[in-house]
């Protein structure tokens, strides 16, 4: 019997939900892409810390937390409280209150690029805002992106050619190659150029490398053109004013999301002044654009933010997540190493994956062991593979791709998931789901 056998015999209730989720859910029953597992995924009953629990009573090492939006962990008693608190006070007025003034305050005092804050439900919506302002501004249309960078599923946040796409005004160009952002810049066409923070799919499973990413506000400021840093998965996660306030960025628009509202759903769009205040009324002839959507800084939401900035706007919160996360790093290789296996770690607080040729180290940065996007998303098929063994051993990753960190997660939690992880590379290697390397 393999380990995907045991997995189904011991999950009866998750596959007898997955098989009604079938007939509703076009996505394999799911609802949410990277919540597509083989054979099927765990459904959960509640988390609590750095625990989830599921429907046959399995406990798991949560490592998805929200998609990276539960920096605090699953249930952390300040957020509870605020939401609880304002539940009773109404969850949504329509109409202007405190709160929202409050929890933009927070934000100002923690971003110094922040001059104008606005909220959204979520950050692909903050993101598409930042699209329209910049085009208001500069009187432009077209939009530059880099490859493998996600800032959402809609139109004109994907790339050209997507299934479906109508976004003719975009250009992706690859990342780290200067001389065609500085090509593509000259040409005067370009209202905006957008960045995931942190780098592309999920805070960096293909790095920034420094200097490339602080040459983009240079550039794109010389010809004329906003850029936007997308934070919404690494704002507050590196620190009180996000990665770009790590990296010394200025960028002319950030967006954030649900991190900065304690889990909840949420989408804040910040940036200088006069570019935002293409949103301000004016009378005619000229035009402005009017910002409407009835869960704008929804209570119950600005309540849970509050709540989270307050912890996470001295930056301690943060410190303890990433030295987890360094701690992960160098007891993870070191045992990958010893074993001969040709996975690696690496990251920040969300650590990646690699597999394939380990012929460079990660570094004490936690930089991975090579720049070349080809081969580092060519494992990508066996890190999901080994999602699910990883499941089996009680560790819920995001599909085996990364593990992403909160400051629940302790040093005996880690310890436990690299003897996990170890285990279940060989269990995979010895049902033949992996190799010993992709490439």
């Amino acid at each position: 019997m393999t380990v995907i056998d045991e997995f189904v015999a011991s999950h009866p209730r998750s596959k007898q939900l997955h098989e009604r989720a079938l007939s509703h859910f076009a996505a394999r029953g799911a609802t949410h892409v990277g919540r597509m597992w083989h054979p099927f995924g765990i459904y959960i009953t509640h988390g609590q810390g750095s625990r989830i629990w599921d429907v046959d009573g399995h406990e798991y090492i949560d490592y998805r937390n929200g998609h990276g939006a539960l920096i605090l962990g699953h249930g952390h008693p300040a957020i509870v409280k605020a939401i609880q608190e304002q539940t009773t006070r109404g969850t949504l007025y329509s109409a202007s209150h405190e709160l929202e003034i409050e929890w933009a305050e927070l934000i100002k005092g923690m971003v110094p690029t922040a001059e104008r804050v606005e909220f959204f439900a979520c950050g692909q919506e903050a993101n598409l805002m930042g699209i329209r302002v910049a085009r208001a501004f500069t009187a432009r249309t077209r939009i530059l992106k880099f490859e493998e960078n996600f800032h959402g599923w809609a139109n004109e946040l994907l790339d050209p050619g997507a299934l479906g796409a109508v976004n003719t005004e975009v250009t992706a160009i690859p990342m780290h190659d200067l001389a065609a952002l500085e090509e593509e810049l000259a040409t005067q066409q370009y209202a905006i150029v957008l960045t995931e923070g942190g780098g592309a799919r999920l805070a960096g499973q293909i790095p920034w490398d420094p200097d490339f990413i602080r040459a983009v506000g240079p550039l794109a400021k010389r010809h004329g053109t906003i850029w936007l840093l997308d934070e919404v998965v690494t704002g507050f996660r590196d620190g009180p004013a996000g990665w770009g306030g790590v990296m010394g960025l200025r960028p002319d628009l950030t967006t954030f999301g649900k991190s900065v509202a304690g889990g909840m759903p949420a989408g804040v769009l910040t940036g200088r002044a006069d570019v935002m205040a293409m949103l301000t009324p004016r009378p005619p002839p000229e035009g402005w654009i009017p910002h409407s959507g009835t869960w704008n800084a929804m209570p119950i939401v600005c309540a849970a933010g509050i709540a989270a900035c307050k912890l996470l706007k001295d930056g301690l919160i943060q410190k303890r997540i990433d030295e987890m996360g360094a701690y992960m790093r160098k007891t993870g290789n070191k045992a990958l190493q010893e074993r001969g296996y040709n996975w690696r770690l690496y990251g920040r607080s969300i650590i990646h994956t690699y597999f394939g040729p380990a012929d460079f180290e990660v570094d004490e940065a936690g930089n991975p062991p090579t720049r070349d996007a080809e081969r580092m998303l060519a494992g990508d098929a066996e890190k999901h593979k080994l999602g699910t063994y990883l499941l089996h051993h009680g560790i819920h990753t995001h599909q085996g791709r990364m593990f992403i960190l909160s400051m629940a997660h302790t040093r005996e939690d880690i310890d436990r998931t690299v003897d996990a992880l170890i285990s279940a590379i060989g269990a995979a290697m010895a049902d033949g789901a992996i190799g010993q390397s992709p490439l």
